[in-house]
């Protein structure tokens, strides 16, 4: 494996990381494993008889991240030691007892649907057309971008698209197993499907068909696009349209910055804000809405009620940031 575990426990990590995956689950737990793997590390802790309540607790502290991300880890570690206590491993699970913080409430970034045009008109005018490896590369960014916009994407989901899961005629994509190991079917808007046909047929005239990726988008003729080449064409495009912001911490509460996943939270919004203005109820579109963005659980969409109206959040986020003493 290459999650190159460095401490006493790097073995039984592994183990628990291939029996999670021989049970279908993603490695969601990876991260969480190589926090407490460096720690330790850091730590100089190398038997079980260290790893005590106390010594977790005091991790938890030094953690130099936030309380909602804090909860995740101990719920993964808690997982794993449950696991080695199962296994005979272990005697006892240390973290059995630790309660969970009080999550901080968290604000995501709303683009508009204004915003969101600024946005993609700025990728647009990214792509490098002098170089025909930066010219597929790029287009292949913003093709990601509109994705995510105008669909609702997860960062991962139009990366790990195949051609075949493009359909032309029927102006439709096919997701799989992503988050939540879920598969879906979804309809795209003709100017996507147009976009991505137009893309295609670029593609196959510059390269040899029988040497492409099988990906849809591709960061090089022979791989798919990766993750952080997304991410670096987004935030060029923020900046230049001047809508680039820092995550902040307020009190108890998180104000997003401006990432990829905006544009997902913003889909989803500006679509109940739409249904609303044309004077439908937007909890009618909740249903049809969590399908289409693969949610687990319809609950997941009901939080989107709460962000329909952009202009309030950006208020309260300016309210916020004035006058946090009063919080």
């Amino acid at each position: 494996m290459a999650n190159s575990f460095e401490s006493f426990l790097a073995p039984q990590m592994e183990q628990y990381l291939e029996y999670r995956e021989s049970l279908g689950y993603s490695a969601t737990s990876v991260k969480s494993l190589r926090l407490l793997d460096r720690y330790m590390v850091t730590e100089h802790v190398t038997t079980f008889n260290a790893l005590t309540s106390l010594f977790f607790l005091k991790m938890r502290t030094d953690l130099a991240i936030g309380r909602n991300t804090i909860n995740r880890v101990i719920y993964a570690l808690r997982g794993f030691f449950q696991y080695l206590v199962r296994i005979e491993s272990c005697q006892y699970n240390p973290l059995a007892g630790i309660p969970r913080f009080k999550e901080n409430n968290i604000i995501p970034f709303i683009f508009s649907d204004q915003e969101t045009e600024q946005l993609l008109e700025a990728a647009w005018r990214q792509v490098r057309r002098e170089k025909q490896a930066f010219f597929l590369k790029d287009m292949s960014c913003c093709m990601a971008l509109q994705l995510l916009a105008r669909c609702g994407l997860r960062i991962s989901e139009p990366l790990r698209l195949k051609v075949k899961d493009f359909r032309a005629d029927e102006r439709t994509i096919y997701i799989r197993k992503t988050k939540f190991r879920k598969d879906r079917l979804i309809p795209i808007p003709m100017d996507v499907a147009n976009h991505l046909s137009e893309y295609l047929l670029l593609r196959n005239t510059l390269l040899l068909t029988d040497t492409q990726s099988p990906y849809l988008l591709i960061g090089s003729p022979a791989k798919g696009l990766h993750n952080q080449q997304v991410r670096n064409f987004f935030h060029r495009a923020t900046r230049e349209i001047g809508l680039a912001q820092p995550k902040q911490v307020i009190g108890n509460t998180n104000i997003s910055g401006t990432t990829p996943h905006s544009l997902r939270h913003s889909f989803a919004v500006n679509t109940l804000r739409r249904v609303k203005e044309r004077g439908d109820s937007p909890q009618s579109a909740l249903a049809v809405l969590a399908v289409y963005m693969g949610h687990k659980k319809y609950t997941y969409t009901i939080y989107y009620l709460k962000l329909i109206d952009a202009d309030q959040r950006r208020n309260l986020v300016d309210f916020m940031t004035m006058y946090p003493s009063k919080l």
